[in-house]
């Protein structure tokens, strides 16, 4: 039997973090060599993930001793858009391979995160939403915006989710533009249009798509498409219930970076 992959997660303690430890244990090619959160340092990963029985594998406070102490070949990052540039470079220049869950990275940071690959010749792929419902609900709406000029998206999540809009309402109107390089997103001029109340008409992209961010205690993520036609509409919608629905794509994710090179954005381009 080949070598298990070593995997390290970073932000174990949270939401996300615990379903990939959970997921780690169960995989029988990957072993769980370390997970960092500051925040429950020295408690069994297990045992903090909401696991039965312990692994021995402590969290650790640090994320560069605990590369250099474990040297896992992937870590996966689910912590915070504040943390998740620093801990991605730092994982790279490690040795290390990323696994990015972590949404909110910057044009800017991701520039930075292909170039460290590129220098070290390595992988490292940024998934904005790991559901493959999410993914294929991207794809069809990228073909659906070749037949409709108007198009806005609704995104839903969880009342804790700090960033807006979401990396997946961002990847889906990326892919939609691909497809269609300007929307109408209302057939008021421009300069014609008022808000009552500002921001009411959501975010704008360059190519004109409206994006809405909505944030409620007791949803998980969600996400509408919505085109809109001579006399009809087209509604796109996927909707994960249960952050279990993100692990399968964790797990394609992380076997796929130890076989491929390069930075990836979007669990697509790797399936």
């Amino acid at each position: 039997m080949a070598d298990k992959i070593r995997v390290g997660v970073c932000g174990g303690a949270g939401k996300m973090g615990k379903e990939v430890v959970k997921t780690v244990l169960a995989q029988p090619d990957m072993t769980l060599v370390t997970v960092v959160d500051p925040g429950r340092a020295g408690e069994d990963a297990a045992l903090v993930a909401g696991v039965a029985e312990p692994c021995g594998v402590l969290l650790e406070s640090d994320l560069s001793e605990a590369m250099a102490k474990y040297q896992p070949q992937v870590v996966v990052d689910f912590t915070a858009p504040a943390f998740v540039l620093n801990n991605s470079l730092e994982i790279l220049r490690h040795g290390g391979r990323c696994v990015i869950g972590t949404t909110g990275l910057s044009d800017e940071g991701m520039a930075q995160i292909r170039a460290m690959v590129e220098d070290k010749k390595t992988s490292a792929i940024v998934v904005p939403n790991f559901a493959i419902g999410a993914v294929l609900l991207m794809k069809f709406a990228q073909q659906a915006s070749q037949y409709f000029d108007h198009a806005e998206i609704i995104e839903f999540h969880h009342n804790q989710k700090v960033d807006a809009p979401s990396g997946t309402a961002l990847k889906t109107a990326l892919l939609m533009e691909e497809a269609q390089s300007r929307f109408a997103s209302t057939n008021i001029p421009e300069a014609q249009e008022k808000e009552i109340l500002a921001g009411s008409r959501g975010g704008k992209t360059d190519a004109g798509i409206r994006i809405h961010s909505v944030r409620l205690p007791g949803l998980v993520a969600h996400q509408e498409v919505i085109f809109g036609g001579v006399g009809q509409t087209l509604t796109l919608r996927h909707d994960s219930l249960d952050r279990t629905s993100f692990m399968p794509g964790v797990a394609l994710a992380v076997r796929k970076m130890v076989t491929l090179q390069g930075f990836y954005y979007g669990l697509e381009t790797i399936l």
